[in-house]
């Protein structure tokens, strides 16, 4: 395994670590869902750049794209709830009482 398969390998289990420990507060979910599309973004980018092929290019773009998308998503969703509840603790928000 090389160093840098090492870094991006070590930044997604960190994130991953950190979704499923550190899951009161709804913005560092979401800050942990966004380091680990980072680290999926930064896989991507550097896998044709290994296997010197040009033809997945345009795969980090899409994701990043999406990955775009889900932060405005999330962005609006930890208004909403801040406006509704108050605070932006995941265990005051029940999805059942909507």
């Amino acid at each position: 395994m090389t160093p840098l398969h090492f870094s991006y390998l070590s930044a997604f289990i960190v994130s991953i670590m950190g979704l499923s420990l550190h899951r009161t507060y709804l913005i560092s979910t979401l800050l942990c869902l966004e380091s680990m599309m980072l680290s999926m973004f930064i896989a991507l980018s550097m896998w044709p750049i290994q296997l010197q092929t040009s033809s997945f290019m345009l795969t980090p773009m899409l994701m990043l794209s999406f990955s775009a998308c889900e932060a405005g998503t999330g962005l609006s969703l930890l208004v909403a709830s801040s406006r509704t509840h108050g605070s932006d603790h995941l265990q005051n928000l029940n999805l059942l009482q909507c």
